[in-house]
């Protein structure tokens, strides 16, 4: 057996451990759809695969990383979209709201001089980037639909009243962008105390220095926050107006 087919073997029994591990507490617990986490391990380690053969050849060509970022892009905003109970407007609106937080963290990283506007950085940082914006904009918009249904009373007060729909829900988007951007904050103030961050450990080992990767991680992070403090807030903004009171989202 090869070194490589040696590791790649023990890399599945690990990873096969470790899903047996989560299905089984989630399982004692009766916690519903346990099988979840299986198969999105399942699905990132194909996907992954796939990826990571179709990028050795063309990870230093400039139009198929673009095309890459383009795909990671189009399934962030769809993901989103399905979360938050799909439409095509509501599609419409994540991907607006993601593509302008996204592109305005990348082009403040990238034209500072902060990295370097190369393909493999592109890619690295454009990933990232993007699927911290998903995230926020999931518990952004979950957040907001949840709370919406369980205090309709109160925004329906506020209808009653004369309020506009933006007003009546007003405080509770407040609310729902803070929540949505506490994972990314407790992530950026703990680095190097709780965590080492995949991008950064990843630059070391490839050699870059701990400096060096420490420089990357921390504008990656800053990145991240910022990307999901645009998106947050303007997905909430086309999302507060509601008339009827919302279905919530599904699990």
């Amino acid at each position: 057996m090869s070194p490589m087919s040696e590791t790649l073997l023990r890399t599945a029994a690990g990873v096969l451990v470790l899903v047996v591990i989560t299905v089984t507490v989630l399982a004692a617990a009766r916690v519903p759809r346990r099988w979840a986490p299986g198969w999105a391990v399942l699905r990132g380690a194909v996907q992954l695969a796939a990826i990571s053969l179709v990028l050795r050849g063309v990870i230093g060509e400039a139009r198929w990383v673009g095309a890459a970022v383009a795909v990671m892009f189009a399934v962030a905003a769809t993901t989103v979209a399905r979360r938050l109970g799909f439409t095509w407007r509501r599609l419409g609106l994540v991907a607006a709201a993601m593509a302008a937080g996204v592109l305005l963290a990348l082009g403040a990283a990238f034209t500072t001089g902060a990295v370097d506007p190369t393909p493999r950085y592109v890619l690295a940082l454009g990933g990232i980037v993007i699927g911290g914006s998903m995230t926020t904009a999931t518990l952004a918009g979950r957040r907001l639909l949840a709370t919406t249904q369980a205090r309709w009373p109160e925004v329906e007060g506020w209808l009653a009243l004369g309020a506009a729909p933006r007003q009546a829900t007003a405080a509770i988007a407040r609310e729902a962008a803070g929540e949505a951007l506490v994972p990314a904050i407790d992530q950026t103030r703990t680095t190097g105390l709780v965590t080492l961050p995949g991008a950064f450990v990843g630059a070391i080992f490839g050699g870059a220095s701990p400096l060096e990767a420490g420089r990357f991680q921390i504008v990656v992070l800053a990145a991240i926050l910022a990307a999901g403090s645009v998106t947050a807030v303007l997905l909430l903004h086309a999302l507060a107006p509601v008339r009827t009171r919302p279905q919530p989202p599904a699990p």
